[in-house]
């Protein structure tokens, strides 16, 4: 019975986290770029309650008594499937639709990864900065800040499919600027590192950053300009699971209610 009470509480603590996980599903369900997040369980070790042996009378017992000693989490996954498009006003609003990722460099010097193309010029040293909104600096092909000169009106700047940016000369017709969004890709994007303002950081589980660039071995993916990309929250789905998951919660509490229940009649016997 002991081992019932135990067994119940690592399901409710598994179901706490899945839930905690469903919330911050439904909270995010407006944030540009966020790619859902699944809890996925494993079972713990089983307990050999009696091996394989014979009866008294003999007889074969084929099978071992084992019994479960409960659940835990054994990762929480992102889906890194596309979200829906929305048109933006902004002419620095860009969507990707692909499995690439757009490439920023941090306030520490490294370079983290971003689904949420919404940008903005910001005053630079030599010029404008294509920039996030938080401020960091958005990369291009070399892994170098997008960093344009004075002379250009950056309204009138327009980014093809492939990231290119064109300007357009005295006749007005658009001219490549020799600039283009860098593009990455990741052979596992689920060893990715979460960060806080939908940052992704790479880690020895997902592999080296592929330049879409410089590499004819991925599937290109497209910058569409004046789009942003949505989450890929389905939010009734998020509620079912949420009722599930409570559900589940509930049923390992009654679990334990029950195992008390019979742990005080135990010790009822004694008088």
């Amino acid at each position: 019975m002991v081992r019932s009470l135990w067994t119940a509480a690592t399901g409710m603590v598994a179901q706490q986290t899945n839930v905690d996980t469903i919330a911050n599903n439904l909270a995010n369900v407006n944030t540009n770029g966020y790619k859902t997040q699944v809890n996925e369980f494993k079972s713990l070790l089983y307990q050999n309650i009696q091996t394989r042996t014979t009866s008294a009378n003999g007889e074969a017992k084929p099978g071992s008594a084992q019994v479960g000693l409960g659940v835990r989490n054994a990762s929480i996954t992102s889906i890194f499937s596309q979200g829906s498009l929305l048109e933006s006003t902004s002419d620095t609003a860009f969507a990707i639709d692909g499995k690439g990722f757009f490439a920023v460099r941090g306030e520490d010097g490294n370079t983290y990864y971003t689904r949420n193309g919404n940008f903005k010029f910001t005053l630079a040293t030599n010029g404008n900065m294509l920039a996030t909104s938080e401020g960091l600096p958005v990369l291009d092909t070399a892994g170098r800040p997008i960093v344009l000169g004075e002379q250009y009106v950056v309204s009138q700047i327009s980014v093809n499919k492939d990231g290119s940016l064109s300007y357009p000369d005295a006749n007005n017709n658009q001219q490549p600027m020799g600039i283009q969004i860098g593009v990455y890709q990741f052979n596992n994007p689920n060893g990715l590192e979460k960060l806080e303002d939908s940052l992704y950081q790479q880690t020895a589980a997902s592999g080296q950053a592929i330049n879409e660039a410089n590499n004819a071995n991925v599937e290109k993916s497209s910058v569409i300009q004046g789009y942003l990309e949505g989450s890929n929250v389905q939010v009734v789905d998020e509620m079912v699971n949420m009722i599930v998951a409570q559900r589940a919660y509930e049923l390992n509490s009654k679990a334990i209610t029950a195992s008390d229940e019979m742990l005080q009649q135990a010790n009822n016997l004694r008088r």
